[in-house]
Parts: C-alpha cells; structure tokens; sequence
C-alpha cells in the first residue's frame, strides 16, 4: 500500500490516532479492544483505524472471526529520519550560535 509522508503526518496529527497507536505498540488488538479504552464511539474508532491504514501505520490480521490490528513501525522510521535531519541541524546550528558567544 502506497503512502505519502504528508499524510503520516496527517495521522499523527490527531491525539486519538497516536493513542491507538501507542497501544497497538504494546499488543495487537481489535476494534473493540481499542474502543474501551476511549470515551469515543467504536465507529469514531473505526475512521481513526482507516485513515491508520490507509497511511500504512498500522495493518490488520485475520483470526477467526476476529480482525487485529497492530503496528507497521516502517512509515514512523521516515518520520523518524526525517526528524533526524532537523535535529543535526539545530545542533550544528546551536552549537555555532554557543562558539560564537563565547568567543564575542
């Protein structure tokens, strides 16, 4: 499944969806699962879970009759490298910013 990583950062954009994700971080669930632990609806969860899947951030699982979804950390590792390049930056930079004033 394709994806963009503009729309990674759709997704994390919502707390709900980082929530799920934390906890499917920790153990595959079902819809159900997540809903207990949200004063939202499990329909609410439902959409959280697609737009999740569409992004690729979590995949499901058939088992039985019962569908679990878990983690794909692989969209969150470009997040990740990405962040990364701007860390190094703002070090460089302020440690730049830091030589310069003890050196004035």
């Amino acid at each position: 499944m394709a994806y963009r990583i503009d729309d990674v950062f759709s997704a994390l954009a919502d707390h709900n969806r980082r929530e799920i994700l934390m906890m499917l971080s920790e153990k595959k669930m079902t819809v159900n699962s997540i809903s207990e632990n949200f004063n939202i609806s499990r329909p609410a969860i439902s959409k959280h879970l697609k737009i999740l899947l569409k992004t690729n951030l979590v995949v499901p699982a058939q088992k039985g009759r019962e569908r679990f979804y878990q983690i794909n950390v692989e969209p969150l590792n470009e997040v990740k490298e990405w962040l990364d390049y701007y860390n190094k930056f703002w070090d460089k930079k302020l440690n730049q910013l830091k030589n310069y004033l003890e050196n004035i």
